[in-house]
């Protein structure tokens, strides 16, 4: 079995991969390799094989006799390409641990960030970056994405509601915030960090019963488990019955040098597509945060700022856009987008990180779309010659074609409603149902036959079975990139996210909007197109007169080979 390759390295412009080998490396792995190979920076890295997750589980969860060498060599490949060398006292690499499956599960699977620091490696990082706050945030985000990712989920642990190690860890940084006054994480010193750092560290003895890893290599093969284990995990089962993705594919595992967003003000993360994945809008669009890591523009735990000029609305009009605060830096962004959507023909989602004044890019993937974004790219792309009239009718998914005949609150009625509060537009189409706040009410109104809206303060990867049973969705926190936009847009439900006019009260199960306080079960309706929430039944007509929609589907007809014929008893 020796003679198998389940390792494959990328970086310094070159890779062993290509965008060809998703099913061997997964969507990212193979997408890191041929961004490699356009010579687009990267951090290095490498990919463990989709297959040799397949093998993990017939082998009863044990890696491969021939998978630890292997790793080593990659490693020592990263450490030469990156100068940095991993567990070393003086010049420490940090690496990422993060899934890649053939097909794009958002959030439904596991990563670890910041891989590596240990009390033996904090000391030299410290000493070479001369900024110990950084240090010790990286520590305190290594901590709790550890705890929670390997030592609890992995180990399949399943805590009540409300008692997982993660929501312990995060209300004590919560708590120690309130006590210091502090409105943000950025707000937080050194000496908070250290202090924070040890009181998780003996919550985690407490909760778990077994100490934190202080050493390097072990952190790193319990990341990659964790990421096999999780292919396996609740959600991703959940996600993978609902997308029809087949059980035995198995997760990639991408061990990347990590690249800092969060070292002070001249570093920032960022997501952004190539389009605008909500309307289809032929416009770079996207959302950044300077000072910090890539899982607080996901997370939706702050509001993050535009990524242009152009694409500014008016929850985010006031914060300074990445084009004017770091111009060399979204010219150079701007001109990877271009050359990514040249290249791949299609819609680009991508994830970047500005270290130091420095872009590298993450990741670049296929985003998804709703059905009216979808509908609007394959025109606009064939106009502009990117494709051809079959590619674009290929480009449109039936259940999009299904999306596009939703309905939208009519107009006229909407106009004499009285708008309550405005969110951002993730999830266009318009949608009247009676709110409920926990992710089981709408499984229930399902099997009952009634139409719900969920409202949360933000989901989070474990209300997917929730999510998929509502029909419209509401958050009071997160941006365009949040995880209650992507989950919408790929299923094409109505969505209104990081509405901060929301005060949800889980306790009570009641919502306060502007001092007006709404139970559960309140009629409200939802313009998705426009992030505009009303608390009154609106009614609402077919959106199938869009002419686009006409000249799409007259372009369907020329390759049409089936014709359909039915009885129309009932119009």
């Amino acid at each position: 079995m020796s003679d198998i390759k389940r390792v494959y390295l990328f970086g310094g412009k070159t890779a062993e991969g290509d965008g060809s080998m998703k099913n061997l490396l997964g969507g990212k792995g193979a997408n890191l390799a041929e961004m490699c190979k356009l010579e687009i920076p990267v951090p290095a890295g490498f990919t463990i094989t989709t297959e040799t997750c397949v093998e993990y589980y017939k082998n009863n969860m044990e890696y491969p006799a021939a998978l630890k060498a292997e790793v080593d060599a990659a490693l020592s490949k990263t450490e030469a390409i990156m100068n940095m060398k991993f567990g070393d006292k003086e010049n420490p690499l940090l690496v990422s641990c993060r899934s890649g499956a053939r097909s794009s599960m958002p959030g439904m699977m596991e990563t670890v960030l910041n891989i590596g620091l240990c009390s033996e490696t904090i000391p030299g990082l410290i000493k070479k970056t001369q900024n110990p706050r950084f240090v010790y945030d990286a520590y305190r985000r290594l901590i709790m994405m550890y705890s929670d990712v390997v030592m609890e989920k992995a180990e399949n642990i399943e805590p009540e509601e409300g008692k997982g190690i993660r929501v312990q860890l995060d209300k004590m940084l919560h708590e120690l915030k309130v006590k210091k006054g502090y409105k943000s994480d950025t707000d937080l010193t050194t000496e908070d960090l250290i202090q924070i750092c040890d009181d998780f560290k003996k919550k985690i003895v407490d909760v778990l019963g077994k100490s934190f890893p202080d050493n390097a290599y072990e952190q790193l093969w319990g990341g990659i488990g964790a990421v096999f284990k999780s292919w396996n995990g609740k959600r991703a089962i959940s996600y993978r019955r609902i997308e029809g993705i087949p059980d035995e594919w198995g997760t990639a595992v991408n061990v990347q040098a990590m690249v800092f967003g969060n070292m002070g003000d001249n570093s920032a993360t960022g997501v952004a597509f190539s389009r605008n994945p909500a309307t289809g809008e032929a416009k770079f669009y996207g959302e950044w945060l300077i000072n910090a890591q890539g899982e607080d523009v996901v997370a939706g735990i702050r509001t993050p700022n535009p990524l242009n000029e152009a694409t500014k609305n008016d929850q985010n009009k006031h914060l300074a856009s990445l084009e004017t605060a770091m111009p060399a830096v979204y010219a150079e962004l701007d001109s990877i987008q271009k050359n990514l959507e040249k290249h791949f023909h299609d819609m680009q989602d991508i994830e970047f990180t500005i270290q130091d004044g420095k872009l590298w890019m993450l990741q670049c993937r296929v985003g998804k779309r709703t059905g009216l974004a979808a509908l609007n790219m394959a025109m606009d792309m064939l106009h502009e010659g990117l494709i051809d009239e079959k590619t674009a009718v290929m480009r449109v998914a039936p259940v999009q074609l299904d999306e596009l005949l939703h309905p939208i609150l009519d107009p006229a009625s909407e106009k004499a409603a009285k708008v309550i509060a405005k969110g951002l537009p993730a999830g266009p189409g318009g949608y009247v149902g009676t709110i409920v706040f926990t992710s089981e009410d709408p499984v229930e109104a399902a099997k009952e036959g009634r139409k719900v809206i969920l409202v949360r303060e933000e989901t989070n990867p474990e209300d997917v079975e929730g999510m998929r049973a509502a029909d419209g969705l509401l958050t009071a926190r997160g941006g365009m990139t949040s995880h209650a936009a992507l989950v919408a847009r790929g299923w094409g439900k109505c969505c209104i996210v990081g509405c901060d006019a929301l005060h949800i009260d889980l306790k009570t199960r009641k919502l306060t909007v502007a001092g007006k306080t709404y139970s559960e079960g309140d009629v409200f309706s939802l313009n998705g197109s426009k992030g505009l929430v009303y608390d009154s039944a609106i009614s609402t007509m077919d959106a199938s007169e869009n002419p686009r929609f006409v000249e799409y589907m007259n372009i369907v007809d020329k390759y049409r080979v089936l014709g359909v014929r039915t009885n129309a008893d009932t119009p």
